[in-house]
C-alpha cells in the first residue's frame, strides 16, 4: 500500500518512476526476403521524425527513408537517390543528407531532396549554425566550410595540420557544437596492419581474434568563436571517438568504441567543455555501447547490444539500453523484447521525445 502511494505521489508531481518507462516499437520494417538498415535518425521536432538507410533484398539495395509527421503514429516510405550516410537537421523543416555521392537538402522535413553542388572530396557529415554557415567533413582529413548554404565551400586551414601521417588512413568523423561558439570536430588516423586481401572476421574469427589493438593517432579541432578559428591537436589512443552529445552548459558525454579484441567493447565518459576535463562513467565487457545522449537536466542514456560472443558486432544481439541522473548509478530501461540489432542510433526533439533506431529496421520510442 505504501508503495502505491509512493507511485501516485511521483505521478502527480510529475515524475515518472524508472519502473514505468519503457522503449516500444512505433515502426518496423518487416518484409520477406529484405531488410532496412537503419544508417541514422532524426527527429528535429516532437512530431516530424526521419531515418534513412537501404533496404536489402538478394544482391540489391535501395536508399530508402521513413518519414513521420504525427510523432511516429504514422510512417511514410521515401525513396532517395543515392545511398546515406548521416543526416543534419537545422529545424523541423530545413535539413540536410549526405550521402555516399554527395550532399542533399530538405525544406519539407525530409519528403523531398534537392541535391546541392558538389562538396569538394568525399564527406561523411555535416554541421549548420544557420541556413547559410556550415562544416562538411570526410575521409583524408577533408574539412571544408561554406557562408552560401553549400552552393560554394572552401578549405579549413587547420584540418590539414601536419603530424607525419600518412592521410590516406585518416578521416574526420564527428562534428558537434556546445554552444553556438564552442565547436568540436573528431577524427582519426588509422594504417593498416597489414597489406593484402583480409576476410571478413565472421568468415577467418581466429585470425580476427589474434589481431590486437594498438594505439593510433586521434584528431580534435576545437573553436571558440563560432568556428571563425579552429585549433588542430592530436594524440595517441585507443578505439575511436564515435559519438559526442552536449547538453547545455557545455556538459556532454563521448563514447569510445573499441575492437573485437579490446577487453572493453566501448567506454563512455563524461565532458565538460570547453574546459576539456573528462572521465569514464561506464563501461562493460558483456554491453557495447553504440550511441548516447544526455537529456537538458543531465540525464544520461546509453544504447547498444548485448555482447555473448567472442566476435562482437557479427549477428544481431539484444538490444539494451541505460539511464543515469548522476552518471554513477545506472538503471536498465526495458526495451521490447523483438528488438535485436548490431548497433543503434539515438534522437530527441526534446527530453520528454526520446527516439532509438536499429540497423536492422526497428524504430522505438521511450514510453514515461
Amino acid at each position: 500500500m505504501a508503495r502505491s502511494i509512493g507511485v501516485m505521489w511521483l505521478l502527480a508531481v510529475g515524475v515518472t518512476p524508472l519502473a514505468a518507462q519503457k522503449w516500444q516499437i512505433q515502426y518496423f520494417y518487416d518484409q520477406a526476403k529484405s531488410s532496412f538498415a537503419v544508417s541514422d535518425l532524426q527527429f528535429p521536432s516532437a512530431a516530424r521524425g526521419i531515418a534513412v538507410g537501404v533496404i536489402r533484398k538478394a544482391n540489391r539495395e535501395d536508399p530508402t527513408s521513413v518519414v513521420t509527421s504525427d510523432g511516429g503514429l504514422h510512417w511514410q516510405i521515401v525513396p532517395l537517390k543515392e545511398p546515406p550516410v548521416s543526416l543534419f537537421f537545422l529545424n523541423d523543416s530545413v535539413g540536410w543528407l549526405v550521402t555516399t555521392k554527395g550532399l542533399w537538402q530538405t525544406v519539407e522535413a525530409g519528403r523531398s531532396w534537392t541535391k546541392l553542388p558538389k562538396v569538394p572530396g568525399q564527406i561523411y557529415r555535416v554541421h549548420f549554425l544557420n541556413e547559410n554557415h556550415g562544416w562538411a567533413i570526410g575521409p583524408k582529413k577533408n574539412a571544408v566550410e561554406t557562408h552560401d548554404g553549400g552552393k560554394t565551400w572552401k578549405p579549413l586551414a587547420a584540418a590539414a595540420a601536419d603530424y607525419g601521417e600518412n592521410i590516406a588512413y585518416s578521416a574526420y568523423t564527428w562534428i558537434t557544437f556546445a554552444t553556438p561558439q564552442v565547436g568540436l570536430i573528431t577524427g582519426w588516423n588509422i594504417p593498416p596492419r597489414r597489406y593484402g586481401p583480409m576476410l571478413p572476421d565472421w568468415v577467418d574469427p581466429d585470425s580476427a581474434l589474434q589481431r590486437r589493438d594498438v594505439p593510433h593517432l586521434s584528431y580534435t579541432l576545437t573553436t571558440s568563436d563560432g568556428g571563425g578559428r579552429w585549433v588542430p591537436k592530436s594524440g595517441s589512443l585507443f578505439g575511436t571517438i564515435s559519438r559526442i552529445r552536449f547538453a547545455s552548459g557545455g556538459k556532454g558525454l563521448g563514447l569510445m568504441q573499441y575492437g573485437a579484441t579490446f577487453r572493453y567493447p566501448s567506454e563512455v565518459y563524461s565532458l565538460e567543455w570547453p574546459a576539456g576535463t573528462n572521465r569514464t562513467v561506464y563501461r562493460d565487457a558483456k554491453f557495447a555501447v553504440t550511441d548516447i545522449w544526455m537529456a537538458t537536466d543531465g540525464t544520461a542514456y546509453l544504447a547498444g547490444t548485448e555482447v555473448r560472443g567472442r566476435l562482437r558486432a557479427m549477428i544481431p544481439e539484444k538490444v539494451r539500453v541505460l539511464t543515469s541522473k548522476d552518471l554513477k548509478d545506472w538503471t536498465p530501461i526495458p526495451v521490447d523484447y523483438h528488438a535485436e540489432a548490431t548497433a543503434t542510433i539515438l534522437a530527441a526533439s526534446d527530453d520528454d521525445h526520446i527516439w532509438m533506431a536499429t540497423d536492422s529496421g526497428m524504430i522505438l520510442k521511450l514510453m514515461r
